[in-house]
């Protein structure tokens, strides 16, 4: 199926600027829950919480802090170039996590032929994609200009509703810009707030090389443009990082013998724009927790998240037999495509997500960025999901049918991450930033084949 419905970067971020004139109820959950991170400069703990992230950020950017990453650095600085690109049409940038066979007879039926025409494997998974990207990307990018200046756009102010979080909380907006010197307005700022780390750290490595579709490109006309410019477009939350972790966490889904794998490339996914300098640990973070809090709730068929009318995707009033019904469809074109059972093709895997160590290794340093703790209370503490966020089992039970909510639940309670950071407050959104749904779906994985 061929289409020009064209959801990558551009398009994609001008259908959420439609939806962000007011805010609506799944809009204020999420600046509800991203709200933590205007709270930092009040606190000791967050403060040095805030200093680590910049640090962290740098680091990461220049290679000075060596991750356990899945290529060698060169190399993956090439990859964060081409990941600029947004696939929203068909998730096919993300399809190296479902291995080498499977990777290749995906792309097959789903690709893109020039920057604005794709395929893809059917309308029903086409629809269901379309639909999550535009709840998630709706939900971040309400939070970008929110965060930087209590504003819907930059100028528009925000509803009294949303204000009052601020309000309430005794945050401040422009977190970043406060922090590293470089508040909203001076020179050389987002002129917004909440300046981006091109702008606010005191170097920063030039990547040079092919985009996604092997054009000349580089990070610093990315950033600064013509090819983008994000110089007065917020940091926070990471509307990629968000993209990413949905659309790798609806194939994972899709695909659920490769779940860990494509959670591996989400992370990845929102580590690249760390690599190009666009973004902070903290966005990253913050743009994770929110894309599996949005894909939960969706997956949950939450009356707030499902039914609505959302530009650029139809309405989906069951998500969770949507997704059902693709998975059916996804596993008749891969079995086409590949010529064998989709479990067997899955184990064909000769690319870089092929060592499960250290799949795990590098998505373990992508969990917390060893962001200091803010939260003293949540730091040595099992937080349960059942009781907290009990919808979280979806992320798994759609996967893995064999496996009960409750059962769900309890993995997700006994694998989570380190607790107390800046999201993580003790509330039914903040534990979504623990989750580890790399050991938690590798977990069910092993409960289910067991019934």
């Amino acid at each position: 199926m061929r289409s020009k419905r064209f959801l990558g970067i551009a398009v994609l971020f001008a259908v959420v600027a439609l939806q962000m004139k007011a805010q609506s109820p799944t809009d204020m959950t999420a600046l509800k829950g991203l709200s933590s991170v205007t709270m930092l400069s009040n606190t000791a703990a967050g403060n040095a919480a805030l200093s680590a992230n910049y640090v962290v950020t740098g680091g990461i950017q220049t290679g000075a802090i060596e991750q356990p990453t899945l290529l060698p650095f060169p190399e993956l600085q090439q990859q964060a170039l081409r990941d600029v690109f947004i696939t929203g049409g068909n998730l096919c940038q993300l399809a190296d996590g479902l291995g080498t066979t499977l990777g290749a007879a995906y792309l097959a039926r789903s690709h893109y032929i020039d920057r604005q025409t794709y395929t893809s494997v059917s309308q029903t998974f086409s629809n269901l994609i379309s639909y999550a990207n535009a709840t998630s990307a709706g939900n971040s990018n309400a939070g970008k200009y929110f965060f930087a200046n209590q504003t819907t756009d930059g100028t528009n102010p925000v509803s009294a509703e949303a204000l009052d979080i601020f309000k309430t909380n005794g945050g401040l907006p422009d977190p970043f810009g406060r922090a590293y010197k470089l508040p909203a307005g001076t020179t050389g700022a987002n002129k917004f707030g909440n300046s981006r780390p091109f702008q606010t750290e005191p170097s920063l490595t030039r990547i040079i090389g092919p985009d996604y579709f092997n054009t000349p490109a580089d990070n610093y006309v990315y950033n600064r443009g013509p090819m983008m410019d994000l110089t007065n477009s917020p940091s926070y939350p990471s509307g990629h990082t968000t993209y990413g972790y949905t659309g790798a966490l609806m194939l994972a889904i899709l695909v659920p013998e490769r779940y860990p794998q494509m959670i591996v490339r989400a992370a990845e996914y929102g580590n690249d724009r760390i690599i190009v300098g666009a973004h902070y640990a903290m966005d990253v973070l913050g743009g994770r927790t929110l894309a599996l809090y949005d894909v939960a709730h969706l997956l949950a068929n939450d009356p707030a998240y499902v039914g609505r009318s959302l530009t650029g995707a139809p309405a989906i009033k069951g998500f969770r037999e949507a997704t059902e019904a693709a998975r059916a469809e996804m596993t008749k074109t891969l079995e086409a495509a590949c010529g064998k059972s989709v479990a067997v093709c899955a184990h064909e895997d000769t690319g870089r997500f092929s060592d499960p160590a250290a799949d795990e290794a590098f998505y373990a340093s992508t969990q917390t960025y060893n962001l200091p703790v803010v939260y003293a209370k949540n730091a040595g503490a099992i937080e349960d999901v059942g009781k907290l966020a009990p919808e979280a089992g979806y992320l798994l039970t759609v996967a893995f049918p064999a496996l009960s909510l409750e059962q769900a639940d309890k993995i997700l309670t006994e694998t989570e991450g380190p607790g107390g950071g800046f999201l993580d407050d003790g509330s039914g959104f903040g534990v979504y930033s623990r989750l580890n749904l790399y050991a938690a779906s590798e977990r069910a994985a092993q409960l289910a084949a067991s019934k």
